[in-house]
């Protein structure tokens, strides 16, 4: 099996280097003849995908360096009907701190933190108030977030209501029946209006692609949502029966590497939803190291959507120093 080498990749040692930050896609006009061409291989795709986790080995200092760089790539997220300041509170400490000092120092990475906190609009100015003096920004889901429905000028509006809370990201989520009817005029539509109430805060376009049908209209969405200015591609809204895979994550991020050839245009993308363990955060960061390059292993193009992957994370660094497994407990989220 092949090493996955820190020192020709990306990893944790680049995280105190300045980002570098891509052109802001700014969309095209929609291709209808593009997206009519689209096909998908889903057998490839499947075969591909099936052979990722047995094909890459990181082990020891090497693994360490690359669950480091997965912190930094962790939106933080809690997104659960009994939320309170208090909890947001303490996961804002925990993005602030995600690993305990006495791992980081002997690591070499004081001053570590993830990517992002993603939360309610309810919970935007709590977040944004205790991340104060940071650089870690505040993604807010909206527009009905998870099912979408809601009316949709009351979506438009929700997007302003956080803009101006203080969300610099913002998680949309589309109108699935325009993708199971090919309605891909109104999506595009809807893209465009969500994006540009998003104002200068960067969009990421929640497929929910456990509801899509087929990764043939996976690749379809990906294409309208990009063609339409979105910064981000997401999976899913982690509610669905069916949340981020390695065969939907192949196919968006073959849709990011056209869109990029086509347009020049770099798209980031963020899986969401049951990736809980470090070897899963290893597999995708691997997948996107060799389908799309060193670039997407930086916070601005590549985000893990996650609560418990950090924990998990936290307890391998652990037994990489001392040789011991902590309980899950001492590592606790929030």
């Amino acid at each position: 099996m092949q090493q996955l080498h820190p020192a020709s990749s990306p990893v944790a040692t680049e995280h105190h280097l300045p980002q570098i930050h891509e052109p802001r896609n700014a969309g095209m006009d929609l291709d209808l003849d593009w997206v009519a061409q689209v096909q998908v291989n889903t057998s490839a795709v499947e075969r591909r995908a099936a052979t990722l986790p047995g094909r890459r080995s990181v082990k020891k200092d090497y693994q360490a360096a690359w669950l480091l760089k997965a912190i930094s790539l962790i939106d933080l997220t809690t997104l659960s009907g009994d939320d309170t300041a208090g909890r947001v509170r303490r996961l804002c400490a925990k993005a602030r701190q995600p690993v305990a000092p006495w791992m980081l120092d002997k690591l070499g990475m004081p001053g570590l933190t993830v990517g992002a906190i993603c939360v309610y609009h309810d919970m935007v100015e709590t977040a944004v108030e205790a991340l104060a003096g940071t650089n870690i920004p505040v993604a807010a889901v909206s527009t009905g977030f998870p099912g979408g429905l809601s009316p949709y000028h009351l979506r438009i509006a929700e997007i302003g209501e956080s803009v101006r809370a203080g969300a610099r990201e913002i998680d949309i989520v589309i109108s699935r029946r325009h993708v199971l009817t090919g309605n891909w005029q109104a999506l595009y539509d809807e893209m465009r209006d969500m994006r540009a109430a998003c104002g200068d805060a960067h969009v990421k376009a929640i497929l929910a692609t456990g509801e899509l049908g087929t990764l043939r209209n996976v690749m379809k969405a990906s294409l309208v949502c990009m063609m339409a200015g979105a910064d981000f591609i997401k999976t899913s809204t982690g509610k669905e029966s069916v949340n981020a895979t390695l065969p939907v994550s192949l196919t968006m991020i073959r849709a990011i590497r056209d869109y990029q050839e086509r347009t020049g245009f770099k798209v980031g993308y963020k899986p969401a939803g049951g990736i809980a363990k470090a070897k899963d955060a290893l597999v995708y960061l691997s997948l996107m190291k060799e389908e799309l390059g060193d670039r997407w292993l930086q916070p601005d193009m590549f985000r893990f959507g996650a609560s418990s992957l950090l924990g998990d994370i936290e307890r391998q660094l652990e037994h990489h120093l001392t040789g011991a497994y902590s309980a899950s407990w001492h590592h606790a989220i929030g």
